[in-house]
This record gives C-alpha cells, structure tokens and sequence, in this order.
C-alpha cells in the first residue's frame, strides 16, 4: 500500500497534480514551465553525496512531468555512508520522486550496484515506487526496451570490487576539482563544463571501454529479444543504433545533468538540464531552469 497520498504533499503542489493529470488527458500544455513527456529515465544520481547535482534535478523533476518515470539505478550513494552528505536540495528530489509517485505517476526503480542493497526487495513496491531487477519498456510506436542499469556488464564491478571501491574514490577526488573549476567559471559568467568528462573523451582507456561496456549491453538486448536497451553506469549519456539495437544511457545528475526523455509519438531524446537558477537551499521558490535538449543524430556502432 502507499503511505504516501496528495494530500502529505502542501496545497499548490496537490492543485499542479491535477492540472497537469488533466493536461495529459486533453493534451493541453500545463504550463510554459511544465515539459509534458509520456517516459522520463533517469539514474547515477548518487544522492548523499556532494557531487550530486541535487538542486538542479529537484528543478528538473519540478519542472517535467511523466506517465512514468524510470530510475535506472544509482539513485542513493550507499557506498558513501561513511562520508554521507544530505541537504534540503537531497530532501526535494526525494519528495518530488515521492510527489509524482503519490499524483499518478508510475515510479518504477532499478536498483544499480551503489544502491544494490535495494535488489533483494525487487518485486514490492514501497511507498508507490516499484523496486525491480530489471525491467521492459514499451515505447508509443511499439518498440520494446530492456531498462537496466548496466553495472552486470562492468568486470571492475563484479569482479575485482576492491578496485570498483579504490576507483570511486578517486572519482569523487576528480568531482571536487570540477566543483572548484566550475565555481572559477561561474565568477567569469562561463556555463557549467565537467572536467572529468572531457577526461573520459581524451583517454584511450576510458573510450575503449565505455565502447566494450556499449557493446556488452547490446548482446544483452539481443539475448532479451528487444528492440533495445536503456542503462546507466558509465555517466556517458548516448543514443545510438549497435544494427537493428537502439542503444540508449541517459547518463547521470553528477557531470551531465542529463535525462533520457520519450515523447507521445515514441521518439528519445536526451535533455540537459544544464543551468539552475535556485541553489536548493529554499524548498518553497521554484525558480525556472533553462534546459538544452539535444535530438541525437544515430550513429554507427563503433568497431571492436
């Protein structure tokens, strides 16, 4: 049963649920702020970490709607207990998750491999969201999708965790230079650019293996008998055909800010929610955010 209703929620937010239920029902815009979408993915959130773009996806979720929402994995850092981090922004994309969840809104979340402890309750549903292994999506023009998060196919992961451990915390090294970079920038007017991104293009290592990890997902689309697949993991945002498998990862709220969006015709792209005007800290001020959509042309795969 869910424990949450509309009415746990503050009046304007139970009056938006039904304007925007009624706009999905007439098909009318809500609002020349509300982005109506038929599917939202989204996953590598790492909340309860200081990398965790929270505010800007608290105004994401605030300011785009769904019949369902995807979160593939990655959602809470378990592996940061120790070094946890939580604030009011954190606290605001928990209750908008729970907010769409409790006004009609399909949650259903994929456990990843830093907020695994989840996957042994796949099958319940807590508090209106759907906690699943895994899952498939059925597209509006008909095309089935495997909804993983990834982590199945990443070897460091599954067998040598000590180093998965050793390289997060390197990671989390990298995300705090970003941080003091972007600040540099901020002071200079300049938009928001990930350091450790650029990284991972530049590195040989790093593309051979985020293409080995694209590949390895693709033959598990193909063993599922799918049209294609929707993952997370690797913090690597891409829509692109492997042959006749659409490969899909809607990256992550660390370094892209980034969401796999599917529209009422069936149609994927990635958006970017890539400036945020509140920094989080007064719950109360929705302030608009301006969002970059990019429409992916496919791409070849990549050789091996």
């Amino acid at each position: 049963m869910n424990a949450y209703s509309l009415e746990s929620f503050r009046p304007e937010r139970r009056l938006q649920a039904e304007q925007q239920r009624s706009s999905f029902i007439s098909g009318a815009a809500f609002s020349d702020r509300m982005n109506l979408h038929r599917t939202i993915f989204i996953s590598d959130t790492h909340l309860g970490t200081r990398g965790c773009k929270a505010a800007m996806l608290a105004d994401f979720l605030a300011n785009n709607d769904c019949r369902t929402l995807y979160l593939v994995g990655d959602i809470l850092d378990g592996w940061q207990v120790r070094n946890w981090h939580w604030d009011e922004a954190h606290r605001r994309v928990i209750d908008e998750i729970l907010f769409k969840a409790a006004s009609g809104t399909r949650v259903v979340y994929i456990a990843g491999n830093h907020d695994e402890a989840l996957r042994r309750y796949a099958g319940l549903i807590l508090a209106g969201v759907e906690l699943h292994r895994e899952a498939i999506h059925e597209t509006a023009d008909g095309r089935r999708l495997l909804v993983i998060h990834g982590d199945q196919f990443d070897g460091i992961v599954n067998y040598a965790k000590w180093l998965a451990h050793l390289g997060d915390t390197a990671y989390t090294i990298a995300l705090r230079a970003n941080d003091m970079l972007h600040a540099v920038r901020k002071c200079f007017g300049l938009p928001y650019w990930s350091l450790s991104q650029y990284l991972k293009t530049k590195v040989k290592n790093a593309v051979q293996f985020i293409s080995n990890f694209e590949q390895a997902v693709v033959r598990a689309a193909q063993a599922a008998g799918t049209d294609g697949v929707v993952c997370g993991h690797i913090h690597h945002p891409a829509i692109r055909n492997f042959g006749d498998i659409l490969y899909c990862n809607d990256g992550d709220w660390i370094e892209n800010c980034s969401a796999l969006v599917e529209n009422g015709l069936g149609q994927l792209e990635l958006m970017y929610w890539t400036e945020c005007a509140d920094d989080g800290s007064a719950p109360e001020r929705n302030l608009p955010a301006v969002a970059a959509v990019r429409q992916w042309t496919l791409e070849p795969a990549l050789s091996t």
